[in-house]
């Protein structure tokens, strides 16, 4: 099936001694949307690695086949590639790319830290709990993707939400959600101050359930939800590869 156009996977060798990062992106979007930063990451002379999810980058429909076990294992085959390198692992993500990345935290030692973009934990929809009823009925909704504050600049991502899909992050928000207390790695957390897709209540859970204390909370002013493509995208990067120096000492 033909990808949409700046769809394609992002990688980069890196230089031998620096540590590896696993870029995630977010529900119907695609590596498009981290490529600003995992090019800023390369300059720097780290190891990157952003697969296309499946279902993910064609067409909404195809999304509809594929559930979160698929993007988790997805990522997992990435990060075995990274670990190969015998260098420190940091994984980043956004939004649903955020949540993947805490689920890998929890089932992975070799991560050795987390940059979250507004990920998704929670939602306040009262909605939210027909959403698997909901998805047996209607194919998809209205999309999420292109929430950028920054005039002119657009995500690539489905115009619409395919809802069996829909149903299955929220159930992955929920297993990880279960498990924050075993993730004791550092965590950089970009929340966005205006968000239009994830809700204010996904950060008070992650402060009320993650096991590490080295968590940095950083509000962005000037983004929306795709902050990677936004205002605030140059703070993202200095501070995402601040965290990883740290890390790999």
């Amino acid at each position: 099936m033909a990808l949409l156009a700046g769809a394609e996977p992002f990688v980069a060798e890196g230089t031998p001694d620096a540590p590896g990062v696993l870029l995630c992106h977010g529900f119907t979007g695609t590596p498009q949307s981290m490529r600003p930063w995992g090019e800023h990451l390369a300059a720097e002379g780290f190891a990157v690695r952003c697969p296309r999810l499946p279902g993910h980058g064609t067409r909404w429909q195809e999304m509809n086949t594929t559930r979160w076990p698929d993007w988790y294992a997805t990522l997992e085959a990435e990060l075995d590639v990274l670990v190969a390198r015998g260098r420190p692992v940091l994984v980043f993500g956004l939004s649903m790319g955020g949540t993947l990345a805490l689920r890998l935290a929890q089932q992975r030692p070799e991560v050795a830290g987390l940059v979250l973009v507004n990920p998704s934990l929670r939602t306040e929809r009262r909605d939210a709990p027909l959403l698997p009823l909901l998805s047996r009925l209607v194919g998809s909704v209205a999309g999420v993707a292109g929430d950028i504050a920054a005039p002119g600049v657009t995500e690539v991502g489905y115009d619409r939400t395919p809802l069996k899909a829909a149903a299955s992050l929220l159930e992955l928000c929920g297993v990880v959600r279960a498990d924050l207390g075993t993730v004791r790695v550092p965590v950089l957390l970009y929340r966005s101050r205006v968000d239009h897709v994830v809700d204010p209540s996904s950060a008070l859970a992650l402060h009320a359930g993650l096991g590490t204390a080295d968590l940095t909370e950083v509000v962005l002013e000037n983004s929306f939800h795709v902050a990677t493509l936004d205002v605030d995208a140059p703070l993202i990067f200095t501070g995402s590869v601040e965290l990883a120096r740290r890390v790999a000492g």
